[in-house]
């Protein structure tokens, strides 16, 4: 399996992520709240695992791209958790946001190399 920092840095988000989920289940947050944002967050790493599997460079953006979607997803159910008051660290936010910024970045690249084969 590749050694890929994204691959660890989602990995990792994702059991944040699952950790989180239990706190807030503790604090009686809406089911349905917790079960979409954690849908969401363990999909990322599991989409960037699929584009390092990927059949081509054009299915690895694919996978990139769906794990940027998750990744903006879990931002917005991350920013409801917090501006509702049910969680309080942003560093959860601010993890999420790094992650994107890498897919973003990664996916340019991708892009970019996909152009100069043709």
């Amino acid at each position: 399996m590749p050694n890929s920092p994204l691959m660890e840095k989602s990995k990792l988000f994702a059991l944040e992520v699952i950790r989180v989920c239990k706190e807030l289940r503790t604090a009686k947050c809406e089911s349905t709240l917790i079960n979409q944002f954690l849908r969401a967050g363990t999909s990322i790493g599991a989409n960037i695992r699929e584009a390092f599997y990927a059949h081509g460079k054009a299915d690895f953006i694919a996978k990139l791209q769906i794990a940027l979607k998750e990744c903006s997803e879990t931002e917005y159910w991350i920013e409801l958790i917090i501006e509702s008051g049910y969680y309080g660290d942003k560093g959860l936010l601010e993890r999420c946001t790094e992650i994107k910024r890498i897919l973003i970045a990664s996916l340019n690249t991708a892009k970019k190399d996909v152009k100069s084969d043709d």
